[in-house]
């Protein structure tokens, strides 16, 4: 199962519903580990050495940093970018599908967008 880690703006809804049908989720949030109010490196960073791929809607800047620490050649667990628009039903199981169905190394280096 995918190790994950939300961001601060991460719509909770979401979050509620993916334990809701996924209660064994090894979802933290960047409130639980006291993150938050940090910026997106830090975030990434963090995330990096935790090995935890980021959920985010932020398709502003967040993705800007991964790629960037991509180029660096730092290590960049993965970063999933659910748009903010998308039903919440919608984006719990596209999230579950993706948390289900991959592993945790296939998502190494990798910036996903969904809607898939």
């Amino acid at each position: 199962m995918l190790q994950l880690l939300s961001d601060e703006n991460f719509n909770g809804d979401i979050v509620r519903g993916l334990f809701l049908r996924k209660p064994n989720l090894d979802l933290l949030r960047v409130q639980d580990v006291g993150l938050q109010g940090f910026d997106d490196p830090a975030i990434l960073d963090w995330a990096a050495n935790n090995d935890r791929i980021v959920l985010t809607h932020d398709r502003a800047t967040m993705p800007d940093f991964a790629y960037d620490r991509l180029t660096r050649s730092q290590q960049m667990s993965g970063l999933l970018v659910v748009n903010d628009r998308m039903l919440i039903k919608q984006a719990i199981d596209e999230l579950l599908l993706t948390i289900t169905y991959s592993e945790q190394a296939e998502w190494l280096g990798i910036v996903l967008y969904f809607p898939l």
